[in-house]
């Protein structure tokens, strides 16, 4: 805009004070003003965006009121309050938009005046893979970041979006909030509460994500729930519940077993059992409660997190049918505070 020719590639000035250099998908200009686009890569990360074509825009304005930012196409606005930014904002965070005000002032001085329009081309399609409609932000995605530099295997997006989902509910002052490990157990936990969908949240595998925010930013009442190998595993006093990050200890799970009453045969068979399934299946057939010991043992877990934070906490195990297989309290009847 100032010099009539575009860099390519462009080098940015990252948060950490880092560059990087990016290679222009496309340029042009408009009217009192430029536009250029680049093409998102989130590495390793599984992140939706990943191909997706980022396009921003920006025009002079006279009104001295410095950088202003607008939703295009594909980019969300935010609805609810609770966010780093308030209801009616672009879903633009504050770092990528600390980012280029200072390029922009790098270009044209500290009294910089311009209009930057961000869109993502899809953006209205991709935002439906995302959680951005429980978190009230509508039309789009959401410009996220805080380093600028994607961390392979990372999953900080969801994890963000984790921590966002609670900065709402608890905006909204909801008192009870539920974090489930897929779409199964998120179904069964909100028809057994009544729960709305801004208390909702989905943790994935993220059992740490949740509970070390809440830990940290307190709700009166929290609900895990989950299927039966993810909750093992926190009762295992796991936090990563992937796969990827090691499977059930079937030696310990039968240990558990043994702890609700299963007798030698029955716990030998389940530490050679290869699946947490089957060990479930063998359990119930002689009336282990097997489900019940695992939802208590890991709420004792998950309690060990949350010390400190004074927070309501059930944990319920679920099969793959959504039939809860296991519960650390009577279902309909909150848990009981620590003493």
């Amino acid at each position: 805009m100032k010099t009539g020719q575009f860099p390519d590639p462009v080098l940015i000035t990252l948060p950490g004070g880092k560059s990087a250099s990016f290679v222009l998908a496309g340029q042009g200009f408009n009217e009192n003003g430029a536009w250029a686009a680049v093409v998102k890569d989130a590495g390793d990360d599984p992140d939706v965006t990943h191909g997706a074509l980022i396009h921003a825009a920006v025009r002079e304005h006279p009104s001295g009121n410095g950088v202003t930012f607008v939703a295009g196409v594909g980019v969300g606005t935010i609805t609810r309050p609770g966010l780093p930014l308030p209801p009616g904002e672009p879903a633009i965070n504050p770092v990528p938009r600390q980012m280029i005000i200072r390029a922009l002032e790098d270009v044209s001085g500290s009294n910089v005046s311009a209009e930057v329009t961000l869109s993502v081309e899809n953006g209205i399609a991709l935002a439906k893979k995302t959680l951005n409609s429980r978190l009230g932000i509508v039309g789009g995605l959401s410009i996220l970041g805080t380093t600028g530099i994607v961390v392979p295997f990372s999953c900080s997006a969801w994890i963000d979006s984790i921590h966002r989902g609670i900065d709402v509910a608890r905006a909204l002052n909801l008192p009870h909030l539920a974090a489930t490990t897929g779409n199964v157990s998120e179904h069964a936990v909100q028809e057994l509460y009544g729960l709305p969908e801004t208390a909702l949240i989905e943790m994935g595998d993220f059992a740490g994500g949740v509970l070390k925010y809440i830990r940290r930013h307190p709700v009166p009442r929290l609900t895990i729930g989950g299927g039966i190998a993810k909750m093992t595993k926190l009762a295992q006093g796991r936090m990563d519940l992937h796969s990827k990050r090691g499977s059930a200890d079937m030696t310990a799970l039968a240990a558990l077993a043994t702890t609700a009453g299963a007798a030698p045969d029955l716990a030998e068979a389940i530490a050679l059992t290869p699946t947490v399934a089957e060990a479930f299946l063998l359990a119930s057939q002689v009336g282990i409660p097997l489900g019940d010991h695992i939802a208590s043992v890991a709420r004792q877990f998950a309690l060990s997190v949350l010390e400190g934070s004074n927070v309501m906490l059930d944990v319920l195990v679920f099969n793959r049918q959504g039939q809860c297989v296991g519960r650390s309290h009577p279902v309909g009847n909150p848990p009981l505070k620590r003493l």
